[in-house]
């Protein structure tokens, strides 16, 4: 009798360890739950933070990069014109060179002695002519594609004070967005990096991967209306009724978002009041 009493103690220890272990893993479970579906609330604020800027970060990014563009192309033209200046000063040094030696020739062809000098002496007058003739052509060439470069600087000048202002503007406007959020936006990302201590490496690097696949964001997702709150799509009683049990973390089978029912939100809530 002694040995059946002990037999049923020693049944309803186990029952009762198993019941323990249960409402343990249970209890576990809920905790993550409760801190992934907080951080989700912290982050989602973080994004309409975001939002509330807009387009305005990209856009003072592309004005930034355009004129970073404008200045290289200002330089550019800038170091090809001093390039031209450089070759109108070798050929004006030429021509300079020529007449020089044309009047040495012309002196020299006033005391020939025969024809045979004269006519060398002929010759080399007339390529000296040629060289003078080919250099002011040269000469007119280079300032013509100078005037042409001079015109693309002012061109490239003035356009760049145009993005300058605008980008003046829009960063003015950046400022003004930011200063009004940031204090907000400070003390959101600090409660987010709390929440990350408080979450297994393994949970949160799959939130966060879950969140860069999703296009609004959201990696954890109450169920509404016995459907997914991410992707809308149903989800069976079964996996319902499991969610709500919280012995394990339930992804929704169409769009990989992890699911929790009202009273993990309602338990996120609560845990985000104290922080």
């Amino acid at each position: 009798m002694a040995k059946k009493a002990d037999e049923v103690k020693v049944k309803q220890n186990k029952k009762a360890q198993a019941t323990q272990n249960e409402e343990s893993v249970v209890s576990s479970i809920e905790n993550k739950l409760v801190a992934l579906y907080s951080k989700q609330k912290i982050d989602a604020q973080i994004d309409k933070i975001k939002v509330i800027r807009g387009e305005l970060p990209l856009e003072v990014q592309d004005l930034e990069d355009e004129i970073a563009g404008l200045e290289t192309r200002v330089e550019k033209f800038q170091n090809e014109i001093e390039e031209i200046d450089k070759d109108i000063k070798d050929k004006q040094n030429q021509i300079k060179e020529s007449n020089d030696l044309i009047k040495k020739y012309e002196e020299q062809q006033m005391n020939v002695r025969n024809n045979r000098e004269y006519d060398s002496i002929a010759k080399e007058l007339e390529y000296q002519n040629l060289e003078i003739q080919l250099a002011e052509k040269r000469i007119k060439e280079a300032e013509e594609k100078k005037k042409a470069k001079n015109e693309q600087v002012e061109k490239a000048k003035s356009e760049l004070d145009e993005r300058k202002k605008d980008l003046e503007e829009k960063q003015k406007e950046l400022n003004e967005i930011v200063s009004e959020t940031e204090k907000e936006e400070k003390e959101m990302n600090e409660k987010s990096r709390k929440l990350d201590k408080e979450i297994e490496d393994r949970l949160l690097n799959a939130y966060n991967r879950i969140r860069e696949n999703a296009r609004n964001g959201l990696a954890v997702v109450k169920i509404e209306r016995d459907a997914c709150g991410g992707c809308f799509s149903k989800i069976p009683p079964q996996h319902q009724l499991d969610i709500k049990t919280h012995k394990k973390i339930i992804v929704c089978e169409f769009c990989g978002r992890i699911l929790v029912d009202d009273d993990i939100a309602e338990k996120a809530e609560k845990n985000l009041e104290k922080k």
